[in-house]
């Protein structure tokens, strides 16, 4: 039986980044006779993950990894289109890349691939950084807390993620679990 390929993308957003990798790499081990997760990650995500320092983490824990080039290396859009993944995560989406798959500007990897992908009807989720209006406390590298205010400006644009055809938006990075049960339980 052949594995499903799912494509992760991961933005610069600092908040929900340190569980969502961590419920990746379980979901990784729990599912790896089924799956097989490829993980692009934007200019961004990169520095955000050297940040956080889960570089390794994420290496050590996929074996197909890639940094984007521009918006349309590594050809990530093209292979969406083509069906090569069963569906396509973006966990954490930053309010910048959610706002730019809802105004339709596929300028950067992540965005483009998840506009391309949306053409073609293939699954898009994503888990917001921004889900919700009001404050919230995320966690620094070094453990200290940052106060962050969610705007309505940017749930609108998650709002209109989750009125568009075959895009699905998930709370937090639990969801994921149940994700990968429906897709490969």
């Amino acid at each position: 039986m052949s594995r499903k390929k799912i494509a992760w993308g991961i933005t610069g957003a600092g908040d929900k980044i340190e569980e969502t990798v961590q419920v990746m790499m379980d979901i990784k081990r729990k599912f790896e006779e089924k799956v097989d997760i490829e993980v692009f990650i934007s200019k961004a995500g990169d520095q955000v993950i050297k940040y956080y320092e889960l570089s390794q983490e994420i290496e050590s824990s996929f074996d197909k990894i890639w940094v984007e080039i521009n918006a349309n290396s590594p050809f990530l859009a093209g292979n969406i289109q083509l069906g090569k993944y069963e569906f396509m995560l973006v966990a954490p989406g930053t309010s910048n890349s959610v706002a730019k798959i809802a105004l339709r500007m596929g300028d950067t990897l992540i965005s483009n691939a998840a506009i391309m992908g949306q053409k073609a009807d293939v699954p898009l989720y994503i888990l917001p950084s921004d889900y919700e209006e009001g404050v919230i406390i995320t966690k620094l590298p070094d453990g200290k807390d940052l106060k962050l205010t969610i705007r309505a400006e940017d749930v609108e644009h998650v709002r209109k993620l989750a009125r568009m055809d075959n895009t699905y938006i998930l709370k937090d990075s639990k969801d994921l679990i149940s994700l990968f049960e429906q897709y490969f339980g």
